[in-house]
Order: C-alpha cells, then structure tokens, then sequence
C-alpha cells in the first residue's frame, strides 16, 4: 500500500506541474514526466504489489464425472461386533497349534503283532531277537514325555505302553526264568529313565495309572504271568486306546480260563481283590462285572476267587 501511495503522490504531482507549466510558463526548473511513462510504472508497481487472483475451478464437466465415480464406488461395510466375533473365531481355528511330540506306539506295535499271538502268548525269544527295537522305542519315551497338552488318551496309550514294553524287557534281562517271581523285585527296580527321571513298574501302575481312575487300565497292563489279563498283540494308541480297553475288559471278564461266572455265584480273578477299590468307583464289583459279562450276576450271588498262576505267558 505505500508504494501505491507514492505512485498516486507522484501522479498528483505531475499534474500540478503541468498544470502550473501551462498556467505561468516562467517555471521552468522540474521537467514534467510524460503520462503513459507514470501509467507503466504505476501499474508495475500495483501488479507487484497485487497477489495474482486465484484460478477459475475445473469445468462443469469434470467436476460431473468425478461425482458420478464417486457415487460408483461400493461403499465400505463397517461389521457389526457379532460378526467381527465369529471372523475371530475362525481365524483362531485356523492358526496352527505349536507341534506336540508324541512317541511312534507303530514301532511297539509292530514287534507285539510279531511275538504275542491272538491269546496273549508270549514269544520271548522273538523279542530278544529283536531286542535292540524294543530298547529302541523305550528310549524314545523316555526322550519324548507326556506334557499338560497331551490329552487323557495320549496319556494313557503312553503309560500302558510303557508298562507292557519295560516288563518284556525286564524278563529279557533275566532269562531264562519260569515266572516274573524268579526275578528279585521284579517291580521295585528303577531300570528305565523317562525325561529326568528312572521309573520302576510299581510307579507306573500304583502312581500312574491307578490315579488316572479308569479300572480298565488293569486289562491293559500285564505282568507277563498267565493269570494276568493277555498281553494285547497290538498297541495302544490314543484314538483308539477307550474301545481297545472296552474289548479288553469284556474278554477278560468271559474268560473261562481266569473267571467262572453263573447267575448266582462267581469264582474271579483275584485281581477284582486286590484292586477292588477301583473297580467300586460306581458301584460294588458284582456291578462292575455286569458291564461286560455275558451272564448277568445277582447282586447276592456267592463269591470267590481263583488261585493265580504266575507261570510266564509264553
């Protein structure tokens, strides 16, 4: 605004110059500017002065096609929580879980379908003629054990296992022998090492097994004497381990080799004695037994128990 000042002062000035030119010509001393030379350098100056004006917006036409594109385009759908919840759960299913170890039973159960025929008879010289197998798979539980992300099956397939393996190494060990009696504390010594930690047979089944509150596991496990229930000809494995316990225990309960049973009286193994605590978790072991027997057994019917043969099941 100052210089347009100045420029409008020096116009007015050059008026009055010329004006006083024309009016007394004895001023002679200020020699007047021609009109178009201030015009320029007043419209110079105001121009430098004067920010340039802002540019006319898009044309009609563009702005239209833009507005059509925009009113195209799909709009974003925001998900309600619901669905936001049920997205979730699908992607959480779908993330893989960290790998779980577990023992290769296959390994086991190759050598039991080799040596241990359909009645539970034992071939231990086929075994010690692949004994390095068998201590192979020992070894393999004993470098992969169970963890709280196994489940109850998992579990139970790798405890009996583990059971039925160390007790034909533990004959193996000692041969040659007629009964597991032979051998001096057959289940109190701490032969196999399991992680961090050297187990005996008694710990399995008594600290084990037997809490794990399933009766069955005692037609699982077998303590290689006949009247044990037979050493099964195949592995235990975890989708399989609950109907491999179920047929288990109703072969056993109907064999007339280790029970005799009739509506009104029952002469049993003495393993429902010794263990009797675990088969009354339900009920008294006459209930028990009537889960699986063939005949069914009065809740009065006389008892008894068979004498046990500990000679080898071989």
């Amino acid at each position: 605004m100052k210089h347009i000042s100045i420029v409008l002062s020096t116009i007015i000035t050059a008026i009055v110059l010329t004006s006083c030119g024309r009016s007394n010509k004895t001023i002679t001393a200020a020699t007047p500017t021609p009109l178009e030379n201030i015009k320029e350098k007043a419209t110079t100056v105001v121009k430098e002065e004067i920010p340039e004006a802002p540019k006319a917006p898009e044309n009609t036409k563009v702005v239209a096609e833009k507005i059509e594109m925009i009113k195209e385009t799909p709009a974003v759908e925001i998900p309600t929580p619901e669905v936001i919840e049920v997205v979730k759960d699908k992607v959480e299913t779908t993330i893989p879980s960290p790998t779980i170890a577990y023992p290769n039973h296959n390994n086991f159960g190759n050598l039991l379908a080799r040596h241990v025929s359909s009645q539970g008879n034992v071939n231990y010289n086929g075994f010690k003629s692949n004994w390095n197998d068998l201590r192979a798979y020992i070894k393999e539980l004993g470098e992969i054990t169970p963890t709280d992300e196994w489940s109850n099956e998992d579990k139970l397939a790798y405890w009996m296992n583990a059971y039925n393996a160390m007790t034909v190494d533990l004959i193996l060990r000692n041969q040659p022998i007629s009964s597991i009696k032979d051998i001096k504390d057959p289940w109190g010594q701490r032969l196999w090492k399991l992680g961090s930690k050297w187990y005996n047979l008694n710990q399995i089944e008594h600290e084990i097994l037997r809490k794990m509150g399933d009766a069955r596991i005692h037609f699982g496990i077998n303590c290689a004497s006949f009247s044990c229930p037979p050493l099964s000809n195949e592995a235990f494995t975890a989708d399989k381990v609950d109907n491999q316990l179920e047929q288990l225990a109703k072969a056993f309960v109907n064999d007339t080799k280790r029970n005799t049973i009739t509506a009104n009286s029952i002469n049993i193994s003495k393993i429902f004695s010794w263990f009797s605590k675990d088969f009354k978790t339900n009920g008294s072991v006459i209930d028990f037994l009537n889960k699986y027997s063939d005949t069914h057994i009065a809740s009065n019917a006389k008892k008894g128990y068979r004498d046990y043969d500990w000679t080898l099941n071989k």
